[in-house]
């Protein structure tokens, strides 16, 4: 079995990729996930687009939400790397060295209701929705022991302590 790398981040579209129609406030949209060669593509479709899909095109992953335009960005008082930033830092990088600890991040992010778990069909991925942005975020399942968690959080730790200061 290979091993995905992470994937990079990708924002909620505000337009239907197959109608081009922009989303407004309050419509619902599906996002189809696709396996593209070693990575994946996101797709977001209108209702409509939706039931005139190909149901022999499988998504590797799919969700309903409600489409809310995004809010205007707020100016950065000082660049504190918390969870969010810290795990946004590591997926860019993509460093195996620490995919245990993308992993825990989510894990604390999901937690925290920053980000929502979404059905999968496969167990070595976790797809998530970030719930303020709607960016889609895949992050491998490294099968941590219970053993292993301890380390792994002392781990996550020592990052957010040395990356805030």
């Amino acid at each position: 079995m290979s091993v995905q790398s992470d994937w990079e981040i990708k924002s909620r579209a505000h337009a239907c990729a197959r109608t081009g129609r922009e989303f407004a406030a309050g419509d619902f949209f599906f996002t189809l996930l696709f396996r593209d060669g070693e990575g994946f593509r996101r797709e977001d479709i209108c209702e409509e687009a939706w039931a005139d899909r190909n149901d022999n095109i499988a998504p590797f992953s799919f969700w309903r939400s409600k489409y809310e335009a995004p809010p205007p960005p707020l100016p950065e008082a000082l660049p504190k790397d918390d969870a969010e930033g810290l795990l946004r830092r590591l997926i860019a990088d993509q460093d195996p060295a620490t995919a245990n600890a993308r992993y825990i991040l989510a894990l604390m992010l999901e937690r925290k209701r920053v980000l929502r778990p979404v059905d999968s069909q496969d167990d070595d991925m976790l797809v998530y929705e970030h719930i303020a942005s709607g960016e889609t975020i895949v992050i491998p399942n490294p099968r941590l022991s219970f053993v292993q968690i301890p380390e792994v959080q002392r781990e996550v730790s020592e990052l957010l302590a040395g990356s805030i200061g």
